[in-house]
């Protein structure tokens, strides 16, 4: 079987680097119109995507959440259990990807998607029935999903043998949905309901799906044949399974709780602000990723953003105002894109059998349980679940540790172009 994968500002190949990744950056081939259109456009194009997606259509719940508490006597654990819907779709959709290859590389399933996303943010204040709730962010997940696998196909397909950074740029675009979203909200708490709010996300979607609706996915992308995996580099992989699924569950906890933990502690406008900048500073992370792993190996950078993750997500927590609940929101936002990227780029480097595949289903199932294991915890505010998140991402850096020591480094597999009858699976996060 074989594979091909898309991530933050990664290209496929088991051994190989950024460094070489970027070997004709500069040559002509950057100007290179691929379909009548240039690679940055297909960036931009991507980008958009993405944000509305990702950005939008995953991510506007988080600053919206405090607006519901307050406003539509939303609980905090309904409130976890729509976050639970929303990342349950997201793996229904990542898994109808993987086993149906085609629609990953369909145009009409990404606009029919970025329809349908769109429809659920509308819907979500017509109504105050919990259920209807569940089953919009479950049907949003599902959408979010698909948009993602197929903008990610589209970007790494039309940017082959371009600069590696104009990719992380284009992944950039969904931090630049959730600084848009978060701006969005912000104002519209000063001026609005939650209501406006839902409705507000939803035309800022709209525009995002108008700037993305001409994107063309590839439909054969690069792949890397599946090796059979050597006994020692189970050790590995199982270390990168285990540190992937614990940061799946210490992630979304503060990818959901975050602004609502804030609007605890600090001035009300101060949550809204965070989010913002979590956006800002995702939205340039994939590209200093890419810069920074042309000078230290992958093993060592994701356990390096795994501990800086965990600091984020514990300091407003134990250190309440604006600066400590800012810091955090930049430490989050510059991270959380990044580990996704290099722990998938090193399971395809170790030539684990279907390694994509099986971290993108760990970290999604860590994503699902994250909400539902902290619950219990909600009643007396987020504080122990900021704790509880801090401390699994913590142990996911433990396990990024063991990567380190005799990492093998030597592997290598030759990617070539995927032929119309063999199976092509993404990653998605």
């Amino acid at each position: 079987m074989l594979r091909a994968v898309g991530g933050c500002a990664y290209q496929s190949g088991a051994k190989r680097s950024w460094r070489s990744g970027a070997a004709g950056a500069h040559d002509k081939t950057m100007s290179t119109v691929h379909n009548g259109v240039s690679p940055r456009a297909h960036a931009v194009q991507a980008a958009a995507a993405l944000a509305a997606s990702m950005g939008i259509g995953r991510f506007v719940y988080t600053p919206i959440l405090p607006l519901m508490h307050t406003q539509a006597g939303l609980s905090a654990s309904l409130g976890a259990t729509l976050a639970t819907a929303n990342y349950l779709g997201y793996l229904i959709g990542a898994l109808a990807g993987i086993l149906i290859p085609g629609a990953v590389r369909s145009a009409a399933v990404m606009r029919t998607s970025l329809v349908v996303l769109i429809a659920t943010l509308a819907l979500m204040p017509t109504t105050h029935d919990g259920s209807i709730w569940f089953a919009l962010r479950l049907i949003a997940g599902i959408a979010s999903a698909l948009v993602f696998m197929i903008a990610v196909s589209a970007l790494h397909a039309h940017l082959r043998g371009q600069s590696q950074f104009l990719a992380g740029w284009g992944f950039g675009g969904v931090g630049l949905g959730i600084a848009l979203s978060g701006v969005l909200v912000f104002v519209v708490r000063f001026i609005g309901s939650w209501g406006t709010a839902w409705l507000a996300s939803a035309g800022l979607a709209v525009v995002c799906a108008v700037a993305a609706w001409g994107l063309t996915p590839e439909p054969r992308p690069i792949i890397t044949p599946d090796a059979p995996g050597t006994p020692s580099s189970h050790r590995w992989f199982t270390a990168l399974v285990i540190s992937y699924f614990l940061e799946g569950i210490g992630y979304i906890i503060a990818g959901t709780f975050l602004v609502a933990a804030i609007d605890l502690a600090a001035p009300e406008w101060v949550g809204s602000g965070a989010w913002i900048v979590v956006g800002l500073a995702a939205f340039p992370s994939c590209a200093l990723w890419a810069w920074l792993s042309l000078r230290w190996s992958r093993p060592t950078l994701l356990l390096v953003a795994l501990l800086i993750q965990a600091v984020g997500i514990a300091l407003p927590a134990v250190i309440g105002g604006v600066g400590p609940a800012l810091i955090s929101a930049f430490l989050f936002g510059v991270t959380f894109l990044g580990i996704g990227s290099i722990a998938l780029a090193i399971g395809a480097h170790l030539q684990f059998p279907r390694a994509v595949a099986l971290l993108t289903a760990g970290y999604s199932v860590g994503q699902i349980l994250g909400p539902l294991v902290v619950t219990p915890l909600l009643r007396d505010g987020y504080r122990d679940a900021l704790l509880l998140g801090a401390a699994v991402v913590l142990g996911a850096a433990v396990a990024a540790a063991v990567l380190r020591f005799r990492f093998p480094s030597d592997l290598d597999a030759d990617p070539r172009t995927a032929t119309s009858t063999e199976e092509v699976v993404f990653d998605v996060r």
